[in-house]
């Protein structure tokens, strides 16, 4: 078929294995093409399907290319569902037409990697060449950065804090958080968190400075400023945090005049958790066509702390005017096709009971008159209380209940039922825990507690513990440290247990610590050959003068013979010489003596033993994928070690402890300290046989076949201490500060109980002690349909639906990988591990960027020609 006579709804019928029928509603936003556009998109509403097939209907039916589409999700995982959404359909156009369609140009991710792209690209830089930025500082790096030692001493006395470390840290806490502490981590984790607001809010130092007279206020701006520059240093390379990425880009965009017409579309989801910075950015790129797309939920709206601002989204009509001087169209997707119709009801029903009214008497502070509607016709009951009671027979009688879903097949695997909490920090989630686990439930919740404490973490830094040995516990005072040690202390108990029970496993450990001490002991003797002759360590290699010597040094192992006497080192080193860029001495020791493998090449071959070998086996046999989920997000850990200090683990690096102080008293000590932020929008799997816990705002974007509410309550202790700083330094009214959390608090159930799709059950904890927010209280001592009164025979089973987009599987990516071993496939792409050596992926995507710019310069100088 031609591309001239196919219509969209053509295309609507083509879709298996049931085609698509949009609402009134969802055409009118597929089809709309010009000015601004204002969806308004409940819980369940198809905003994704619409998103898509509004995308396609620009690139096919209206000749906007793909680079032309600025396309932001909020998270990586909804980036790639798009992308994955958008192939799918494109290629069913390209099967019917013919005409193909490349996305590898198109931009479409989240916010963050979407500004680093804005920064790269040539488009928006003089003379069409590729620009030099700063190198990018993800959280934890951010965080190892400012709570060094040397730079927080440096920092906090060059503004005017006390010169006494201790009692800076408690000055800036006591003021931060209204608690004094000394500790340099706590003080440094709250100034990250003003320093990301600030930022945030596009703040000019120099300016906010001159809105206070409070001299710790003042202070703490002077810090800050004095954070910018420091990254920003006058030689080496800049550095950049996550929030300052988003100021850079719209330097960029400010900069550059195209900036405004590069993008013919703009479409932001989830708009309503946005904050300043990016509403000025995505106006920015919209002013040229005004073609600009937002989608979102206001009552969804989750991200305050981090320096969201809901008010973009409900005053987007108005900021429309403001920016662009034109109106926007309204269209709100308001039917609900997830849920069953009284879970709907009940969560309507829950967010109106809450005075949203502004102080003036007109208007609200959210989008009013929703008139949100459930598709199901459905009136059997979906929401479920729990009988009014004590915390451990409310837990219990729960836990009956997921247990009957599950022996009544009522759910395909236990995964389909997930337990949310306001904070999975608390004792309740420790009780529902412990009541699953007595019925034979088994919970993955990694991310309750500290990820470090779970069983595998244990057993793996065990080992890694025999190998390296434990660092010595120093007379330092504090809980944190003495529970770091008492950790350490566990894994080595563990570690004991398994090379008890596994003797191959105790002979590789052994074989690794004399791999070390041989290396240790060579660099030391080598030094000592250099010392010997007078040798500068910085002086260049000569390899006719040094190497005999170094080679007949006594005591020299067999393995650094080997490498020194390399046939093809030698060449290279003779070559560099001849070229006037020979080694230094220090590099060819250190080169010569460093361990052939890292802390993840470590890990793959600790998992061979029969120990961790079991657990992928249960995961193979879609038994338990608890432990194996685990393992992969180890991984994750251990190659931020790499990218943050070294690949090699080199003889100096093992000096006097130094690796070892290094990987467990900075590295693992600090993710101990920082724990597991609750707040987290990491895309944790959810492995067969497990029943999950999250946080309400880890399920966002998430549903569920039986959602499960495990603490109604979170009780409101106003607003936090950084937005009663920041808010009277900035120039626009937001939500009062007296009912700010409020809102939050009634968001983030509205979130939670919205994730349900057959069955809410909701736990009701009465009796001394034991209370539960508003509106629940009156909601659950109302007119409630009882946990036992339910007849499981009205509830639906879960099923795993179809998608109707076709799953795209690259050639390299899935098939070969899979031909060469399933296993690997399961492991890397199925589970997310972390594979070793990606140095080779690194050096693929330097060379590929190097063709790329070869390519672009020997089309602008053609084109000067």
């Amino acid at each position: 078929m031609a591309l001239t006579s196919l219509t969209i709804q053509d295309l609507w019928a083509a879709i298996k294995p049931k085609r698509f029928e949009p609402t009134d509603n969802q055409e009118k936003a597929i089809l709309h093409t010009e000015g601004p556009l204002f969806l308004t998109a409940g819980p369940g509403s198809g905003k994704t399907r619409v998103l898509l097939w509004r995308t396609l209907n620009l690139i096919v039916f209206h000749n906007i290319k793909p680079e032309e589409i600025f396309l932001s999700t909020f998270t990586e995982k909804a980036a790639f569902q798009l992308q994955e959404g958008l192939r799918s359909l494109l290629g069913l156009v390209t099967n019917i037409t013919g005409v193909p369609y490349d996305l590898s140009h198109m931009y479409v991710g989240t916010v963050h990697s979407l500004c680093q792209r804005l920064l790269t690209d040539r488009r928006l830089s003089n003379g069409g060449r590729r620009p030099i930025n700063p190198a990018l500082k993800d959280s934890l790096e951010q965080y190892f950065y400012v709570s060094d030692r040397r730079y927080w001493s440096s920092a906090t006395a060059a503004v005017g804090f006390p010169a006494d470390v201790d009692e800076a840290n408690k000055v800036i806490t006591q003021y931060l958080n209204k608690t004094p502490s000394s500790s340099r981590h706590v003080a440094a984790t709250q100034c990250i968190s003003l320093f990301n607001r600030f930022s945030e809010e596009s703040v000019d130092p120099s300016a906010i400075r001159e809105r206070t007279e409070d001299e710790t206020l003042k202070a703490l701006i002077d810090l800050y400023d004095y954070y910018k520059r420091s990254l920003t240093p006058e030689t080496g390379v800049p550095f950049i945090d996550f929030a300052l990425l988003q100021q850079k880009a719209f330097e960029r965009l400010e900069q550059c005049l195209a900036s405004e017409t590069v993008f013919k579309h703009v479409i932001i989801d989830e708009y309503q958790d946005t904050n300043t910075i990016q509403e000025r950015l995505f106006f920015k790129l919209a002013k040229g066509h005004k073609n600009i797309c937002v989608v979102g939920d206001d009552d969804q709206a989750l991200y305050r702390f981090r320096g969201a601002t809901v008010e973009n989204f409900v005053q987007f009509p108005e900021r429309c005017q403001h920016y662009l001087e034109t109106d926007a169209t309204p269209i709100p997707l308001n039917t609900n096709y997830r849920s069953r119709r009284k879970i709907v009801e009940f969560y309507t029903d829950f967010i109106s009971r809450c005075n949203w009214k502004r102080g003036s008497g007109t208007g609200h502070y959210r989008i009013a008159d929703k008139d949100i509607q459930a598709h199901s016709q459905d009136e059997q009951p979906s929401v479920i209380v729990s009988t009014a009671g004590s915390p451990d027979n409310v837990c219990a009688e729960i836990a009956d209940l997921v247990k009957r879903l599950v022996d009544e097949k009522k759910v395909e695997d236990p995964n389909q039922i997930a337990f949310l909490f306001p904070s999975l920090k608390s004792a309740q989630v420790e009780r529902m825990r412990a009541a699953l686990e007595a019925v034979g439930l088994r919970v993955y919740a990694p991310r309750a507690g500290r990820f470090l404490e779970v069983e595998e973490a244990i057993s793996i830094f065990g080992i890694y513990l025999k190998i390296f040995g434990k660092p010595d516990r120093g007379d330092f005072k504090g809980n944190d440290y003495n529970e770091f040690h008492n950790w350490m202390e566990s894994c080595l108990r563990d570690a004991d247990r398994l090379l008890k029970t596994d003797k191959t496993l105790a002979t590789y450990v052994e074989d690794r610590k004399r791999e070390i001490s041989t290396a240790l002991n060579d660099y030391r003797i080598l030094v000592e050959v250099a010392a010997r002759h007078q040798w500068d360590l910085n002086q260049p290699y000569d390899i006719d003068l040094m190497m005999r010597s170094l080679l007949s040094a006594g005591g020299l192992s067999e393995t650094a013979k080997k490498n020194l006497s390399n046939s093809f080192f030698g060449r290279i080193a003779k070559k560099r010489a001849e070229e006037g860029q020979p080694f230094m001495l220090s590099y060819v020791i250190t080169r010569m003596t460093s361990i052939d493998w890292s802390v993840l090449d470590l890990f793959y071959r600790i998992c061979a033993f029969d120990h961790f070998r079991a657990m992928f086996n249960l995961a193979e046999k879609g038994t338990d994928e608890g432990p194996i989920c685990n393992l992969g997000l180890i991984t994750q850990y251990l190659a931020r070690f790499i990218d943050t200090y070294s690949a090699v683990i080199k003889a100096p690096f093992l000096l006097d402890g130094k690796f070892r102080n290094t990987f467990f008293m900075r590295f693992l000590y600090s993710l101990f300290r920082l724990g597991e932020a609750e707040y987290e929008d990491a895309d944790d799997p959810f492995p067969k046989g497990r029943v999950p816990f999250l946080t309400v705002h880890q399920s966002k974007g998430l549903e569920f076949p039986v959602v499960v509410l495990g603490n109604p309550r979170k009780d409101d202790r106003g607003p936090q201490q950084v937005e009663k700083i920041v808010r009277p330094l900035l120039d626009r009214e937001g939500e009062p500060l007296d009912r700010m959390s409020q809102f939050d608090i009634m968001r983030m159930f509205y979130v939670a109980l919205s994730r349900a799709k057959n069955l809410l059950v909701i736990a009701h904890y009465s009796g001394r002690g034991q209370s539960i927010s508003e509106p629940f209280k009156t909601l659950l001592n109302g007119q409630v349909d009882r946990i036992p009164s339910l007849n499981l025979d009205t509830l639906p089973a879960a099923k795993v639906e179809a998608d109707n987009l076709t799953k795209n599987y690259s050639y390299t990516s899935d098939y070969l990988l899979y031909q060469k071993c399933p296993r690997q496939y399961m492991i890397f792409r199925k589970y997310g591990f972390v594979a070793s050596r990606s140095q080779t992926q690194f050096f693929g995507n330097l060379v590929h960027k190097t063709i790329e710019d070869l390519h672009h310069l020997l089309i602008a100088r053609r084109t000067q020609l």
